[in-house]
C-alpha cells in the first residue's frame, strides 16, 4: 500500500491528463456532430453526408469508452488512496462527494453512449439528448474539479471552470472528427473546414473568459506568475495557446481563401495534428496543475525574480563528477531505514501529498551531481542537434549516424540519474520504483532506446513505413512526461526553480516533436521547415541543459 501512496502522484497526473484528453475529444465530437455535421449534411451529396455522420459517431464512441476506462481507474485510484490514508472504512467513503459526482460522470457517459449507438443520421430528440448529456458530463466534472473547495470566489471558479472545459471542448476536442472529414471531397471539406472554424473561434472565447477567471480567483499577480509551480505552468500553458493560437490562423487563411491553392488541404491536415499534438500537452499541463496548489495560497513561499536571476546566470558546465561515496545516501541509509520503519511500526501515513514519493537528504556534493548529469547530458544533447543539421545539408554522410549519440545518453542516464538507487545505490531496482521520480527517469531512459534503435534504423533504411513516427512521437512523449513531472514539495522554492529549468525543456521537446512529424509527413515545402527546425530544438535543449543549475 505504501508503494502506491507513493507512486500515486504520479499514476493521478498521468490518468488525470489521459481523462482530459478522451473527455475533451468526446465533448467535442458531440458538438460536431450535433452543430456542425447535422445542419451541413443537408448542404452536401449524400455520400460525403453519411460519411461524415459515421466519422462524428466512431469519435464519440471511442472518445466516450477512452473517458469511461480513465474517469473510472481514475476515481479507483483516489478511492484507494484516500482510503490509506484515513482510519474509516471503504464503506463510509461511499458517500464522499468525489465519488458521488464520479458516479453521475460514469453514468452519464453511459447514456450517452447507448445513444450514440445507432446508426444514421441523429433524429431530433437524439440530439437534443446528446448534448444534453455532455453537458450533464460537464457539469459533473466542474463540481468534482478544486473550485468546489475554495470558500471565496467559489462561483466564479466554477463558472471558469466550465467555461475552460467547454472551450477546450469547442476548439480542441473536435480536431479529431475535422481532421478525418477532410479527407472527404473538397467541396465538402471545405464547408465542413470553414463551419469549424466558428466553433473554434467560440472555444477561443470561452477559454479566455476562463482563463480571466482563473487569473483572479488563482493566481492574481505577475509575481505569482513565476514566483509560484502554479503560475509558471499556466504561463506554459499560455505559451502553447499563443502557439496553438498561430496554427489556427493558418488553417484560417487557408480554409477562407477566394481560390484553394494546390496542397492546401494536405497543408491544412499537417497544422491540424500540430494543434492536436499541442492540446495534449496543454491538457497535461492541465492535470499536472491539480497536483500543486494555487498560486493564490502560497503567498510567502514565492520564489522572487533576484532568486531566479541568480540561479540562471550563466556558469561554466560541470564536467567533473563528484565521488559516489560522498552522496548524502549513502552516508545517511542506515539512518533513513530506522527511522522509516520506526515511522510504520507508530502509525498509518495521516497525510498524502500528491506526487510527493520518497524525500532523500541532499548535501553539495548530491547537487553537483545533478548538475554534472544535466551537463553532459547537454552536451551529448547538442552533439544530435549539430550532427542533425550537418545531415540536413545532405553532405555529410557520417551524420546520418547520429542516433547512436543517444543510446550514450540512455546509458548514461539509467545508471547515474538516481544515484541511491540500482546500479550505483543500495536500494534496489523494485524498490527504487516507490519514487515517481525514479520511475519517470527509468521511462525516459526507454523512451530514449526506443526513438534511437529504431531512428538510426529509419536513417539506414533499414526500416521503413509507420517506424518512421516513433522519433517524433518519442519526443512529444518526453515533452508531455515532463510537463507532468512531479518533485518533492517539502521546499516550495526549490521545487519552483527546478520546474522553472523544465518547463522550457518540455515546450520545446513538443515544438521539435511536431517539426519532425511534419517533416516526415509533408507536403514539401512545410517538410523543408521541420527539417531545420527540430534540430534546432535540440539545440536550444542541449544549451539549457548546459546551463542548469541547482544551487
Amino acid at each position: 500500500m505504501e508503494q502506491l501512496l507513493d507512486l500515486y502522484g504520479f499514476a493521478s497526473v498521468v490518468l488525470h491528463a489521459a481523462e482530459l484528453v478522451a473527455r475533451t475529444v468526446l465533448l467535442g465530437s458531440v458538438v460536431f456532430w450535433v452543430l456542425l455535421a447535422v445542419p451541413l449534411a443537408r448542404l452536401m451529396p449524400p455520400g460525403d453526408a453519411d460519411r461524415l455522420h459515421a466519422i462524428a459517431r466512431r469519435t464519440v464512441l471511442a472518445s466516450g469508452i477512452a473517458s469511461l476506462a480513465a474517469t473510472f481507474l481514475l476515481g479507483l485510484l483516489s478511492f484507494v488512496a484516500l482510503e490509506a490514508t484515513l482510519d474509516i472504512g471503504a464503506r463510509a467513503l461511499l458517500g464522499a462527494d468525489f465519488i458521488l459526482l464520479t458516479g453521475l460522470d460514469l453514468l452519464a457517459m453511459l447514456v450517452l453512449l447507448a445513444l450514440a449507438l445507432p446508426r444514421g443520421r441523429p433524429a431530433p430528440n437524439r440530439r437534443w439528448g446528446l448534448l444534453g448529456l455532455a453537458a450533464l458530463v460537464l457539469l459533473a466534472v466542474t463540481f468534482g474539479s478544486h473550485a468546489i473547495a475554495r470558500t471565496e470566489g467559489r462561483a466564479m471558479l466554477l463558472a471558469s471552470t466550465a467555461l475552460h472545459q467547454a472551450g477546450a471542448a469547442f476548439w480542441l476536442g473536435g480536431l479529431p472528427c475535422l481532421l478525418a472529414a477532410l479527407r472527404l471531397t473538397p467541396p465538402s471539406a471545405r464547408i465542413i473546414g470553414q463551419r469549424y472554424s466558428l466553433l473554434a473561434a467560440i472555444g477561443v472565447g470561452l477559454i479566455l473568459l476562463g482563463s480571466a477567471g482563473f487569473w483572479f480567483g488563482f493566481i492574481g499577480s505577475a509575481g505569482a506568475v513565476y514566483g509560484t509551480a502554479y503560475g509558471s505552468m499556466a504561463a506554459s500553458k499560455l505559451i502553447m495557446l499563443v502557439l496553438l493560437l498561430v496554427l489556427g490562423a493558418m488553417n484560417y487563411r487557408l480554409l477562407h481563401r477566394i481560390a484553394p491553392t494546390p496542397g492546401g488541404t494536405l497543408r491544412l491536415r499537417r497544422f491540424i495534428e500540430a494543434e492536436m499534438s499541442i492540446g495534449i500537452a496543454v491538457l497535461a499541463v492541465a492535470a499536472s496543475l491539480t497536483s500543486v496548489p494555487p498560486a493564490a495560497d502560497l503567498p510567502d513561499d514565492r520564489v522572487t525574480w533576484q532568486e531566479i536571476t541568480e540561479r540562471f546566470t550563466p556558469e561554466w558546465p560541470r564536467l567533473t563528477s563528484p565521488d559516489h561515496a560522498d552522496l548524502a545516501i549513502p552516508a545517511l541509509q542506515a539512518q533513513l531505514d530506522a527511522e522509516w520503519q520506526q515511522r510504520q511500526a507508530a502509525q498509518r501515513p495521516q497525510a498524502f501529498t500528491p506526487g510527493e514519493g520518497l524525500l532523500p537528504p541532499r548535501n553539495a556534493t548530491d547537487i553537483a551531481w545533478s548538475e554534472y548529469n544535466h551537463h553532459w547530458a547537454g552536451i551529448m544533447v547538442l552533439l544530435v542537434g549539430l550532427a542533425a543539421l550537418l545531415d540536413a545539408t545532405g553532405r555529410v554522410p557520417l551524420a546520418r549516424h547520429w542516433p547512436l549519440v543517444f543510446l550514450g545518453l540512455a546509458a548514461f542516464l539509467l545508471i547515474r540519474s538516481d544515484p541511491e538507487a540500482w546500479p550505483l545505490g543500495d536500494i534496489g531496482l523494485l524498490d527504487s520504483l516507490r519514487d515517481p521520480e525514479v520511475v519517470q527517469h527509468k521511462i525516459a531512459s526507454l523512451l530514449v532506446v526506443g526513438f534511437a534503435v529504431s531512428e538510426w534504423s529509419v536513417r539506414l533504411g533499414l526500416l521503413r513505413g509507420r517506424v518512421r513516427f516513433v522519433f517524433p512521437l518519442a519526443m512529444l512523449a518526453g515533452g508531455v512526461l515532463l510537463l507532468a513531472h512531479t518533485h518533492a514539495i517539502s521546499n516550495i522554492k526549490e521545487a519552483q526553480l527546478i520546474e522553472l529549468s523544465h518547463l522550457p525543456l518540455a515546450l520545446l521537446a513538443v515544438v521539435a516533436g511536431c517539426a519532425r512529424w511534419t517533416e516526415l509527413r509533408g507536403p514539401p515545402e512545410l517538410a523543408r521547415i521541420g527539417r531545420w527546425l527540430w534540430p534546432a530544438c535540440l539545440i536550444g535543449i542541449g544549451l539549457l541543459l548546459l546551463l542548469y543549475r541547482e544551487a
